[in-house]
C-alpha cells in the first residue's frame, strides 16, 4: 500500500510527500493542486473526515520529494503483463522495457487506425497499411514501401557521375555523387587532361588528312576542346581555394593550440598559488586555535570530549595516549603539554589512568634557567565539585625529562598511577559527565 499514490492509486511516479505524511505521484499532486482551490488531502478525508490539521492543505511548495520510497520502488521485482512477453526486471528498468516490448499492442504511426504488436508493425507496413504509399516524383507512380524501395534502387542505379563522358564510372545516389565530386576532383583532372589530349591528337590527324582544311565536325572538336580546358581552369582554382582554406586552418589551430597551452600553464599558475594560499590559510588557522586554547600564566585546563571512545581507543591500542595542546608558565616561558593515557601506562597499565607532564622546545629556551624546577600540580574535577583528585610532583633535577629539549619534547613524567579507572567509571562520581572529562595542571611559577 504504501507504494501507491493517494489519488490515482497506482505505483508512485517521482513520489512527493506531504506535510501530513501521505505519498501523491509528482504529476498528480500538480494536477489536484492545478485543478481545486485549498485542494484537501484526499487520503486525510478518509482517514478523518471531520478534522483536518494545516498538513493536510495540498501545495507543491509544501512538498518534498521522497529519495527513499523512490529507491525501493525502482527495486521491486516485477514482470511484463503482455501477452506472450516473459521479461522479468526491476522496476526501474520496466520503463525501458515498455518502450521496446515486441508483444505490445502500438497503434500505427501512418494513421490507418490499426493497433498492431510492435514486432509485427514492420510487416503491417509492409503489406497491410493502407495508408503507407510512397509517390516517386519522378514518374509519379503510387507505390507501397516495397515496390518504392526496389523502384527507387533501379532509378538510382541510373544515376552516374557528371564527369562519365570523360571515362569516370561511378555510379549511385544523387547525395552520394554530390560527394564522389568534391572528393575525386583530382582524378576528375587526369581524365579530362586524357581526353583533351585525345582530342587534341584527333584534331592534328584531322588537319593534316584534310591539307588545311578543317570541316564543320573538327571545328565542334576544337569548341569542345576549349570548354574542357575551362572546367580544368575552374577546377585549378578550386584546388587552390581548397589548399589556401586548409592552410588558414592549419594555422588557425596552431594558434589556437599556443592560447590553450598558454592558458593551461595559466591555470597551473594559478592552481599552484591556490595550493599556497590554502597552505598559509590552513597554518594561520593553526596558529589561531592555538593561541585561542595556549594558556599563558602556568595553569591549564583541558577538555577532553568523547571519553568512551577514547577510552576503547587506548584499550585496543589504536590511540594508546592523547597530548594536550601546549600552554606556557608566562609569555615568554617554559613550554610544555600533559601527556594521558586513559588506560594506563607502565604500572598504571589496565588499571589505572596515567597522566604525565611534558616539557617541550621552546622558543625563549635559551634565556630560561635549567633545570625545569617548578612544582606541578595535576587535578580530575568532579563536575559535582565534591571530590577533585589531586596529585602533585616537584621535579627530579637529574632526570633527562627536567633538561633543556634537545628535540621537540622530552621524555613525559608524572603519575603512572594517578587514579584508578573503577572510579573514573563509578556512578558515585561525576569525573566524566555528558562523555567528558576536565584535566587541570597548575605549575608553581613564584
Amino acid at each position: 500500500q504504501k507504494y501507491l499514490c493517494s489519488n490515482c492509486n497506482n505505483i508512485l511516479k517521482k513520489a512527493l510527500q506531504t506535510l501530513c505524511g501521505h505519498r501523491y505521484c509528482s504529476a498528480c499532486l500538480s494536477w489536484i493542486v492545478r485543478n481545486n482551490k485549498n485542494a484537501i488531502c484526499q487520503k486525510c478525508k478518509e482517514e478523518d473526515p471531520s478534522t483536518f490539521s494545516e498538513g493536510s492543505l495540498l501545495a507543491e511548495e509544501r512538498a518534498f520529494g521522497d529519495a527513499a520510497i523512490n529507491k525501493e520502488i525502482s527495486e521491486l521485482k516485477v514482470h511484463c503483463v503482455t501477452l506472450g512477453c516473459s521479461w522479468s526486471g526491476i522496476m526501474k528498468n520496466f520503463e525501458e522495457h515498455q518502450s521496446l516490448c515486441e508483444y505490445a499492442l502500438i497503434p500505427c504511426h501512418t494513421g490507418c487506425g490499426h493497433m498492431v504488436m510492435r514486432k509485427k508493425l514492420a510487416d503491417h507496413l509492409e503489406n497491410g497499411c493502407v495508408n503507407n504509399v510512397t509517390v516517386c516524383q519522378k514518374c509519379k507512380r503510387s507505390l507501397s514501401s516495397s515496390e518504392y524501395q526496389k523502384h527507387s534502387t533501379r532509378l538510382i542505379n541510373k544515376d552516374g557521375c557528371r564527369f562519365s563522358e570523360v571515362g569516370c564510372s561511378f555510379r549511385g545516389s544523387k547525395e552520394k555523387i554530390k560527394e564522389h565530386e568534391k572528393t575525386a576532383v583530382g582524378a576528375h583532372m587526369l581524365l579530362l587532361l586524357q581526353h583533351i589530349k585525345q582530342l587534341k591528337a584527333s584534331l592534328c590527324t584531322a588537319a593534316k588528312s584534310a591539307n588545311g582544311f578543317v570541316p564543320q565536325s573538327e571545328l565542334n572538336l576544337e569548341n569542345k576542346l576549349h570548354v574542357f580546358e575551362n572546367i580544368v581552369a575552374v577546377l585549378n582554382k578550386e584546388v587552390e581555394t581548397s589548399n589556401l582554406e586548409i592552410t588558414a586552418f592549419r594555422r588557425q589551430s596552431e594558434l589556437d593550440q599556443n592560447i590553450i597551452r598558454g592558458l593551461e600553464l595559466k591555470i597551473a599558475e594559478l592552481h599552484r598559488c591556490l595550493t599556497q594560499k590554502d597552505a598559509g590559510l590552513s597554518s594561520l588557522h593553526k596558529s589561531l586555535l592555538f593561541s585561542e586554547q595556549a594558556s599563558y600564566d602556568g595553569v591549564f585546563l583541558w577538555k577532553i570530549t568523547d571519553v568512551g571512545r577514547k577510552l576503547q581507543d587506548s584499550v585496543t591500542g589504536r590511540t594508546v595516549s592523547l597530548y594536550s595542546p601546549a600552554f606556557y608558565t608566562a609569555k615568554y616561558g617554559y613550554k610544555v603539554c600533559l601527556r594521558v593515557y586513559l588506560n594506563g601506562d607502565g604500572t598504571g597499565k589496565g588499571t589505572h589512568v596515567s597522566l604525565f607532564f611534558v616539557v617541550m622546545k621552546g622558543d625563549y629556551d635559551a634565556l630560561l634557567p635549567w633545570p625545569f624546577r617548578h612544582k606541578v600540580t595535576f587535578m580530575l574535577l568532579d563536575q559535582n565539585n565534591r571530590e577533585h583528585i589531586i596529585d602533585a610532583f616537584r621535579p627530579d633535577l637529574t632526570s633527562a625529562s627536567f633538561q633543556r629539549p634537545v628535540n621537540d619534547m622530552n621524555v613525559a613524567s608524572g603519575c603512572p598511577m594517578f587514579l584508578p579507572l573503577s572510579k573514573l567509571q563509578s556512578p558515585k562520581y561525576a569525573y566524566v559527565k555528558e562523555d567528558t572529562l576536565f584535566l587541570k595542571c597548575i605549575i608553581e611559577t613564584n
